[in-house]
């Protein structure tokens, strides 16, 4: 399982970043997040699913 940001969607609510602060990272000049490379290790996979359901925009993914 890995875990992606659609930048373009993303509006920098800071949600996901609280939910799975290990999977995504925020940018510090506006917020924004981004998806750490790799797979997602078995035990932050239910973060993953979180900061999925935590997003407003719809922006995060998993594949």
């Amino acid at each position: 399982m890995r875990i992606s940001v659609d930048a373009a969607r993303c509006q920098g609510h800071t949600i996901c970043a609280m939910v799975a602060p290990d999977l995504v990272r925020l940018s510090d000049l506006d917020g924004h997040a981004t998806a750490v490379d790799g797979d997602v290790p078995v035990p932050a996979q239910e973060a993953a699913r979180e900061a999925v359901g935590s997003c407003p925009e719809r922006a995060i993914s998993l594949r």
